[in-house]
């Protein structure tokens, strides 16, 4: 059984793009394209990283505008049959419903706050409290206005899970292997950290895709989850 990992693949071009996604799809659940790879190839990536596998597609584009526009957005790449679409819950409720009603058969993920912010970064924004009273804010708004997935970070999980309740898949970016380089993250935690947490879809892209073999790398990654998952059973 796949493990429940989202491989961003963050590649220069389409080619590895590609290269990246066939190493990894035997053993992940989910491959996720992010807003440069999309901007820079458009529909024409998804197809090339879909390919023959059965892998989920995760449209990580982070839609964020006035209702109608992301309402156009999510229909025109409904189309692609993505598994998943991000769209970031400050938008609003109105913005998150106008999401889901454009594109009833892709789980709307809603982001409360992204893991390469802090407090303090928070706070330079405007936004009140700490990053898991924002989120927990957040979360539950887009849970009222139809987004059946949340992006948080592992230290939100829980209190969000507490929130919202048990049907709402949670997504976890910033999700780092014990020793592994903490990029631009600021708020991480291993695999074990976030599965023990509650997370339901472990992102992790740079430790898979920075490595020599990222086939191996994530059938490692992969197989320290299901260990875990195993032990916690």
């Amino acid at each position: 059984m796949a493990a429940p990992i989202a491989v961003a693949i963050d590649a220069p071009d389409i080619e590895t793009a590609a290269r990246w996604a066939s190493a990894v799809a035997p053993h992940v659940s989910t491959l996720k394209v992010g807003l440069e790879l999309y901007l820079r190839y458009g529909p024409e990536v998804i197809t090339t990283m879909r390919g023959a596998s059965k892998v989920a597609l995760f449209l990580d584009l982070k839609l964020h505008d006035i209702p109608a526009t992301v309402a156009g957005a999510a229909r025109a790449v409904a189309r692609l049959k993505p598994s998943i679409l991000t769209v970031h819950a400050a938008g609003g409720a109105d913005m998150i419903k106008a999401a889901v009603e454009a594109a009833p058969d892709t789980k709307i993920a809603a982001v409360t706050v992204l893991t390469s912010l802090d407090d303090s970064a928070l706070e330079q924004i405007g936004l009140r409290g700490s990053t898991s009273d924002a989120a927990r804010r957040l979360a539950a708004l887009a849970v009222g206005a139809g987004a059946r997935a949340l992006v948080c970070s592992a230290h939100e999980v829980a209190s969000l899970r507490a929130e919202v309740g048990p049907d709402i898949t949670m997504i976890t970016p910033g999700v780092r292997p014990a020793g592994s380089d903490r990029g631009d993250q600021a708020r991480v935690a291993t695999p074990e950290e976030a599965l023990a947490a509650g997370s339901d879809l472990l992102v992790i892209g740079r430790p898979i895709t920075n490595a020599a073999d990222p086939g191996a790398a994530a059938a490692s990654i992969a197989s320290a989850i299901r260990r875990a998952e195993a032990t916690s059973a």
